[in-house]
């Protein structure tokens, strides 16, 4: 990729403006950049039709949930040693999970193996013994929609078999070579996030030219390897991985630019939920005490058109969502 364009988002549209991704956001003016420093602001008219188009064009629904407001994706670790919750739901899943859909969840996201900084590999044998009987439980009980988030493919062939309808693969189906012909053939939706190394050295110095285009030319490439073995675009959601192979400043720069990604023309997945950039800034070393900077990030998302936020605390962030909606969207 040699050109890119940012919408500059806003609300209250005039009747010229052009639609975010068919909602009511509205952008009438571009940024402009290109790796060698070059920047500009332009008219959005200016924009090419192809790029425009993605911009433009609603976004389908993910697993029938629908794109045109913004949605929650609760998290269920079901493992030991999550940075922020490990252990916790033991033994008790399914009514986690349960409890997560009553306060506001739209989408239930489990997971049997952490990728927190410096965790350590979990075999698939074992990871698909936690995740799966969970997804088999809610499934049976009619209970859904079910993500399951995992980098392996035999893993998540059987979560999407016992019913889960979308593949959350932080690695974005390269870690596993059997993942993305599991997501072919399954015909579920897939998740694709950027990340860089493994969760034991991602946080090693990592380095870009660019993280903002670095990590959009990542995703529009492995887009198109999804659509070559006939994922469409239409099922794949996509997560710049705020906190995976990033230092703070790469996760500002994300944030700040987190707009770029719809030009892609798929679905924005933020997970920004406790991460350790919150527990930095506000000073906060707890992560279970880190819902108010989750929102406050959550909600710059939002304000820059993601469709999807990933988080513990349901209940908070729904609440924000209503009166987030409320000013931007039944206005």
């Amino acid at each position: 990729m040699t050109d890119y364009y940012r919408p500059l988002v806003q609300r209250d549209a005039p009747l010229h403006a052009f639609r975010l991704a068919g909602r009511p956001l509205w952008f009438e003016r571009v940024e402009h950049v290109r790796r060698d420093g070059f920047s500009e602001v332009i008219s959005a008219e200016d924009v090419p039709a192809t790029v425009l188009n993605r911009l433009t064009t609603p976004r389908p629904p993910i697993c029938g949930i629908s794109m045109d407001s913004p949605s929650i994706m609760g998290i269920l670790n079901v493992t030991p040693d999550s940075f922020s919750d490990g252990g916790l739901h033991a033994g008790a899943e399914v009514e986690n999970a349960i409890e997560l859909l009553s306060k506001g969840a739209d989408i239930i996201d489990i997971g049997g193996e952490s990728t927190r900084p410096g965790a350590e590999f979990v075999p698939s044998e074992e990871e698909a013994a936690r995740v799966v009987p969970v997804v088999k439980a809610l499934t049976a009980k009619g209970l859904g929609p079910i993500s399951v988030d995992t980098r392996k493919a035999a893993v998540a062939k059987a979560a999407l078999a016992a019913g889960a309808g979308l593949f959350n693969d932080v690695t974005a189906l390269t870690f596993d070579p059997e993942s993305l012909k599991t997501a072919a053939e399954s015909g579920a939706a897939v998740c694709l996030m950027h990340a860089v190394g493994t969760p034991e050295t991602m946080q090693s110095n990592p380095i870009y030219n660019n993280v903002l285009l670095d990590v959009f030319d990542y995703l529009h490439e492995r887009i198109e390897t999804c659509e070559a073995a006939g994922i469409s675009r239409a099922r794949i959601m996509v997560d710049p991985g705020i906190g995976f192979g990033k230092t703070h400043a790469h996760n500002l720069a994300l944030l700040r630019g987190v707009s770029l990604f719809h030009g892609l023309g798929c679905a924005l997945l933020l997970g920004v939920s406790r991460k350790g950039m919150i527990g930095k800034i506000a000073n906060q070393p707890a992560p279970e005490r880190r819902f108010a900077g989750s929102i406050t990030l959550g909600l710059e998302g939002l304000n820059q058109g993601v469709q999807m936020l990933r988080v513990h605390d349901i209940a908070e962030t729904r609440q924000a969502i209503a009166l987030w909606s409320a000013l931007n969207i039944e206005a």
